[in-house]
Parts: structure tokens; sequence; C-alpha cells
């Protein structure tokens, strides 16, 4: 279990928002934060303590007025630390190796994989040949419905049909290295995790994945290191110290340390 940074970028700026409330329309969200320093300072930060693996997303659509401000944050950011980085945010075959070669070690992405809510598996083929599975994330965030977790795309506006389930988690582990997971109607809230996901990652996912989502207190790292096994890795946004919440990164770092060495090896 680690702890993942992140770095959101909305309206061109590095924010912390509510997921569920995300809406292109008016380029609109529920802000929880709004930081003064730039995505470049964040990704430095992280680069002096040693967190790697975190991730910058772009929250803004292409047709957004706000797009090429959060593109530029997002690349500065990807400069600021070379190979540190992941980079997730209407990321396609044809616009990959742009974040790649800015410094990006995996790009993240989620919509260019599902069309009219079922999974593409052309565009899934295509987008791993263009990138390589090493370098490639799928973020498969969620929001549970008549008792199952289902995908959600596009800023996590639009449902699909896909649910995931031990079966799907061993399909997209064979195209991509890594998992990134938002429980999408406890995101931002800092009210609790999804146990049930949580659970479900631990038991069956069979490659690294992130969870994001509701974490707001250091029992609910406990919580998360029971439920997942200890294999299940964190993000932490608006409950963090840097985006104005009360959790200290540095009580953080401490608590998923220790929990990463205290990982049965049989499992």
């Amino acid at each position: 279990m680690k702890f993942r940074p992140c770095i959101d970028i909305h309206n061109g700026k590095v924010k912390q928002i509510i997921g569920s409330s995300l809406r292109d329309a008016g380029d609109y969200a529920r802000e929880n934060f709004i930081a003064v320093q730039d995505a470049a300072w964040f990704a430095a930060l992280y680069r002096q303590m040693g967190l790697g693996g975190g991730h910058v997303i772009l929250l803004n659509g292409e047709d957004s007025p706000y797009f090429e401000d959060t593109r530029r944050q997002a690349l500065a950011a990807l400069a600021a630390w070379p190979g540190g980085l992941q980079a997730g945010g209407g990321i396609r075959a044809d616009n990959a190796a742009l974040y790649l070669e800015a410094g990006a070690s995996h790009v993240i992405v989620t919509s260019y994989v599902f069309q009219n809510g079922r999974i593409a598996y052309e565009n899934l083929d295509k987008l791993c040949c263009e990138t390589g599975k090493e370098h490639l994330v799928l973020d498969l965030s969620c929001r549970k419905k008549e008792g199952q977790y289902y995908i959600v795309t596009d800023r996590w506006q639009n449902d699909t049909d896909v649910v995931i389930d031990e079966k799907t988690l061993a399909f997209f582990a064979d195209y991509c290295s890594e998992f990134l997971i938002h429980a999408v109607d406890v995101e931002g809230k800092a009210q609790g995790i999804e146990t049930e996901l949580v659970r479900l990652l631990g038991n069956y996912c069979p490659i690294p994945v992130t969870y994001a989502g509701g974490v707001h207190k250091e029992e609910d790292l406990k919580l998360l290191k029971k439920e997942g096994h200890g294999r299940v890795d964190v993000t932490i946004g608006s409950a963090l110290d840097l985006f104005g919440g009360s959790m200290k990164l540095e009580q953080v770092l401490r608590e998923t340390r220790q929990a990463a060495e205290s990982v049965p090896t049989d499992l």
C-alpha cells in the first residue's frame, strides 16, 4: 500500500473538486480547494519528497475555452519531474505520445476505450500498440448502481454498461500496467471510503491499482489496508493538508509505509 500524490487541473488551476459535480457545460465543478501554487510547484514538491507514481489529471474537455491553460499547467508539471508522474484527461492513441514525450511515465485513459457505453476494442488495441502496455494506465472510475460498480467516462459524466468484477479486471490487465479507480459517488466528499469496492480490488485486481475517494482520516487508511489486503494504493485530495484538509501528509506517509511493510509476502 503506497501513497500516490495527485495534481488535478480544472480551468487552468490546481483544484480539488467534488467529482460527481463535474460538468462540461459551463466548465462547472463544486470546488473544495483552489491552489495559489501552479502545477509545476506541486510536481517539484513531490519530486523533492520522492513521491513517484502520482497523476496529473486534466479536467477540461478539449472544446473548453480553458483547455489550453489546463494543458499548459499539465505539461509544466511533467517537465518539472520527467518520468515521475502519470498524465490523464482526453488522451487517445493520436495524442498519447505528446504526453509521454513531455515527461509522463504513463498515460491514463478512460473515455477513448469506451464508445456509447461499451468497450471500444479497436481503440483499446490501438492505444496499447501506441503506448506499450508498460506505459498505459486504465482509469476504471466507477459508481454503484443496482448493487454493482459500473465504469463511468467523459470526466465521470456518462455511464457505461461495463461492471467492475474479477472478469473485467483480468481482461483490462492484459492491456495496461496499472489501474486508477475513483469511487465517484464519494470522491471529494471526505465522508469515508467505498469499502465494498476496495475489498473487490484487493481480492481480484491482478496488477497495481490506486484507489481514490472519501479518505479523510487515519481510520480510513487502516480500513483501506485491511479490506484491500495491503495491495491497493491510495491517493488523497481534499482531505490532505496540501489542499486545505486536516490530514497531514507526513502522517499519511507514515501510515502507508507501515502498511506496505506489513503486507504478507504470500498474498
